[in-house]
């Protein structure tokens, strides 16, 4: 099993995310430690959800970076939180930048970089995860208390992308890292 240069085990579950910049990043942070003390967050909304690589790494990670120039940084703005019906997942909704994002993902989920989700892609910031559905309940009336407390901009500029891959801890390790640039920029 490969080893990042910090000496951790990695297995072949790769993602590309979003950091949520300070303060919301670091609201988000601590409301899910509060919601799940043991959680070891880094706010962030995912554009490819974990996934297996079926190619080098360096494979994908070169496929994203042809990729990368067809996209601007973009807004996004969180908005309510909800429970995923299934999962019951509790996350804030996407509220402006949803369809960046889903075309973002269409376009990045092809060739080395193709998996099939369980679930159909849904733009959101994840802020309790493995629970049963009471548990969920209750740390969503939590969540949905803090975040009306919340008096500070609501929303982040993207304006860049991390390839991770996680550990046998489910930890997350940056890989590669790729900014986004204005059309002007581009020419």
């Amino acid at each position: 099993m490969p080893c990042d240069s910090s000496g951790q085990d990695l297995v072949n579950s790769f993602a590309l995310v979003t950091y949520i910049p300070d303060p919301l990043g670091k609201f988000l942070d601590d409301l899910r430690r509060e919601l799940i003390p043991a959680c070891v967050p880094h706010a962030h909304v995912t554009i490819l959800p974990p996934r297996p690589l079926c190619a080098a790494r360096e494979d994908a990670i070169e496929a994203i970076r042809l990729l990368i120039p067809d996209f601007s940084p973009f807004e996004i703005r969180a908005g309510e939180t909800l429970i995923f019906p299934v999962s019951d997942v509790v996350y804030l909704t996407i509220e402006e930048g949803r369809t960046r994002l889903l075309q973002m993902y269409r376009a990045l989920n092809t060739g080395h970089l193709r998996f099939q989700e369980l679930f159909p892609y849904h733009p959101h910031i994840t802020l309790a995860q493995n629970l049963t559905h009471d548990q969920a309940v209750e740390l969503a009336a939590i969540a949905r208390r803090r975040w009306s407390e919340y008096k500070f901009q609501r929303g982040f500029q993207v304006e860049s992308l991390s390839f991770v891959q996680s550990t046998v801890r489910n930890l997350w390790v940056d890989l590669e890292h790729f900014q986004l640039e204005p059309a002007s920029v581009r020419g």
